[in-house]
C-alpha cells in the first residue's frame, strides 16, 4: 500500500461526483427540451440521464497485491462505468396545443425529468464532494504532520 493510495482514492471519489454532478445540471437545464434528438426522423424529448458508479479494481497494483497474496483492504477507489439514459420512466404529457411540437390532441410530450428528484440528487453529490474534500484535507495534513517528525 502506497503512501498515497487513500489520496488516490479520495481523488477518483472527487472526480465521479464531480461528473454526477454535470450529469444531473444537465437534466436540469434540460427539464423543458421537447427536441432533443431524432428517432426515425421524429424528434424525441430529452431523456433524463444517470451514473452508474462502481468500484475501481483495474490497477495493475492490485492485481499483482491478489496474486501475491498481499490483499490489502484499502480498496482502490471508484469509477464511473456508464452514464444511463432512463428509458423506463415514461415522458410526461403536457396539455399546451399551442406548443409546436404538440399531437392532434393538444399534448406535448415532455422530458421525463423530475425536477425534485434532481434537486435531491444534487445535494446528495455535493455532499459527497465535500466529505470527499475534507477526507482528502485530513489526509494532506496527516502527511504534512508525518514528514515534520523528521525535523
Amino acid at each position: 500500500m502506497s503512501i498515497f493510495s487513500s489520496m488516490n482514492t479520495t481523488a477518483s471519489a472527487l472526480t465521479a461526483q464531480r461528473l454526477r454532478m454535470d450529469v444531473i445540471s444537465s437534466n436540469i437545464a434540460n427539464v423543458d427540451t421537447t427536441r432533443a434528438r431524432q428517432v426515425n426522423g421524429e424528434w424525441e424529448p430529452y431523456r433524463r440521464k444517470s451514473v452508474t458508479l462502481t468500484e475501481d479494481n483495474g490497477q495493475f497494483s492490485s492485481f499483482l497485491n491478489i496474486a501475491m497474496g498481499n490483499e490489502d483492504n484499502a480498496g482502490n477507489g471508484v469509477k464511473v462505468t456508464r452514464i444511463n439514459d432512463d428509458t423506463e420512466t415514461p415522458f410526461k404529457l403536457v396539455y399546451n396545443p399551442t406548443h409546436p411540437d404538440a399531437n392532434e390532441e393538444g399534448y406535448v410530450e415532455m422530458p421525463n425529468v423530475d425536477l425534485l428528484t434532481e434537486m435531491v440528487d444534487l445535494v446528495s453529490a455535493t455532499r459527497s464532494y465535500e466529505a470527499n474534500v475534507t477526507v482528502f484535507n485530513a489526509n494532506k495534513s496527516m502527511l504534512t504532520k508525518a514528514l515534520e517528525i523528521g525535523k
